[in-house]
């Protein structure tokens, strides 16, 4: 049975790119019971508009109902359930027991996943859930692959793991930083990924690193396609991507990458160092934090922490396409550039396609030379067919 490629999304925008380029399967969350509280989330409408867009292109769409619930938290969480399984919602993903059990009492049709905010990280530990009639488990990222090829050998239940995205502080994300820095509860829908902000090192009030460089306890994120084919050879069910406060240019570069890779995997075997160079560019293009591969080659070193927090914001995506027509595609800017430049056209099929801006004008007919203007809509001409899943990005030839 083929992988499934599952990808983030924040909104029903993200969640149509995600699908166009080349996910499986999407997991959002809703309004309620959910992780994200900063993202933008689906309302019911919104849900049941996502899930009848993917399931007419053979797509799946998962809900985080994953929040740490206190005795108050409870009120409305049946009927929500209800209300997700009517719309055809193909699993949620819970991380509390009692929400696991309310689930199966209602007997939806819906499939239950443990999220990896449970820390499942052994065979015994799944062995539980199978009991109490999970459908699936999402691994802990602490998990190396060693560790996970025993884990396979031991279990018949379908083994989620992540491949991509941001990586805690603390353990799968069980984290009480906000909660102290904050006063918001991370395990109720309020990280403030405080982790990743950028701090001095005090100690008796004498401040004990360089104070012309502030420290981060942050990680740096995942970026595990160098163990993509091991994870394809013992046969895990699913391969996740972190990230559903993501930009759609993020989800499109890392999908599409991830996409060409499974699939290069399974029409000769392998993955070619071609297609390994080819996903390389494309994580480039959409990352702005250092990477590595996470906990699968063992407990990371010194290798794996961020130490002078130094994220740089990403330009090369340059604008989306928001209606094309006669060789005229009408763009919407997301980044500076001018006329004369070389750009990119970046769709979710084939190959880039290049070209130099010769033409740029905007609503009234009237030349720009500059598109400097963040969210301002400009024509220009455009050398093949776009669509509203088409990003134009900066030229690297």
């Amino acid at each position: 049975m083929r992988v499934e490629l599952l990808a983030p999304a924040g909104d029903l925008e993200r969640l149509k790119v995600a699908i166009e380029y080349g996910a499986d399967a999407v997991y959002i969350g809703g309004k309620q019971f959910s992780l994200r509280a900063r993202a933008s989330n689906f309302s019911l409408e919104d849900i049941k508009e996502a899930v009848e867009y993917a399931h007419q292109r053979n797509r799946k769409v998962f809900v985080t109902v994953n929040m740490i619930p206190h005795n108050s938290d409870f009120e409305g969480l049946k009927e929500y359930l209800k209300q997700l399984d009517e719309i055809n919602v193909d699993a949620i993903i819970v991380a509390s027991a009692a929400i696991l059990t309310i689930a199966k009492d209602l007997n939806l049709k819906m499939e239950v996943h443990i999220s990896t905010q449970q820390t499942t990280t052994n065979s015994v530990a799944i062995s539980y859930w199978q009991n109490k009639k999970a459908d699936r488990i999402v691994l802990a990222r602490e998990v190396t692959y060693e560790n996970l090829k025993a884990i396979m050998k031991e279990t018949t239940l379908p083994i989620e793991v992540f491949i991509h995205g941001g990586m805690c502080a603390n353990f799968s994300g069980r984290c009480v930083i906000s909660n102290m820095l904050t006063n918001r509860d991370a395990n109720r829908g309020g990280c403030a990924q405080s982790c990743r902000w950028s701090y001095h090192l005090y100690h008796n009030d004498e401040c004990l690193d360089n104070k012309d460089r502030l420290l981060s306890m942050g990680s740096k994120d995942m970026c595990a396609y160098d163990y993509l084919e091991r994870l394809l050879d013992i046969n895990v069910a699913s391969l996740k991507i972190e990230g559903r406060m993501k930009t759609a240019y993020y989800i499109a570069t890392v999908v599409k990458a991830y996409r060409i890779l499974i699939d290069d995997y399974y029409h000769n075997g392998k993955i070619s160092q071609e297609k390994l160079n080819e996903a390389a560019i494309l994580f480039k293009r959409g990352s702005n934090r250092e990477s590595f591969s996470g906990f699968y080659p063992g407990l990371p070193d010194i290798n794996g922490q961020i130490y002078n927090n130094d994220v740089q914001a990403n330009q090369s995506y340059l604008a989306n396409v928001i209606d094309y027509s006669d060789g005229i595609a009408t763009i919407e800017v997301r980044n500076y550039f001018k006329l004369h430049d070389r750009l990119r056209i970046f769709n979710p099929q084939g190959e880039d396609v290049y070209f130099d801006v010769n033409s740029l004008v905007d609503l009234d007919g009237k030349m720009v030379e500059i598109a400097n203007k963040p969210m301002q809509v400009l024509k220009m001409k455009v050398p093949v067919v776009v669509n509203n899943f088409t990003f134009i990005t900066k030229s690297e030839v």
